[in-house]
């Protein structure tokens, strides 16, 4: 059973991921900016899933780490569909940390990432409404 130290996610899990030797800086730390991009890459999917076609990054609204990822965790990243407006979406994001051979899990980072709907020009389009 997993235990989480503090809290509980929001939203869905959309990304699992092992951090490797080739993530982290001398002293076992993983880079924060490895970090934010699998949580792009989730918010990716899911905005993606929501807008029925291609989506782009249009913003990433504050984050500051609460607990460092080591080599050996598991990125767990939880993705949740804030607010939907014409064009764009924005998504609350949530990396946890299982650490390594445990079934603990620790928030590590959230941030709100804007998310736009492309057509196939690349312009800005319609999200379709929700069924």
């Amino acid at each position: 059973m997993v235990h989480y130290a503090n809290g509980q996610p929001t939203g869905e899990l959309t990304l699992r991921t092992l951090a490797m030797p080739s993530d982290a800086n001398a002293a076992g730390d993983i880079f924060g900016g490895w970090v934010m991009a699998q949580m792009d890459l989730a918010c990716g999917i899911r905005a993606a899933e929501r807008a029925k076609g291609r989506v782009v990054t249009a913003a990433v609204k504050e984050m500051s780490f609460a607990k460092p990822m080591k080599i050996g965790d598991t990125l767990c990243v939880y993705t949740h569909v804030n607010r939907v407006g014409r064009t764009s979406m924005t998504l609350k994001v949530e990396a946890w940390a299982q650490r390594y051979l445990t079934d603990l899990m620790e928030r590590v980072t959230d941030a709100d990432f804007i998310m736009v709907a492309l057509d196939s020009e690349g312009r800005p389009k319609a999200v379709p409404e929700e069924k």
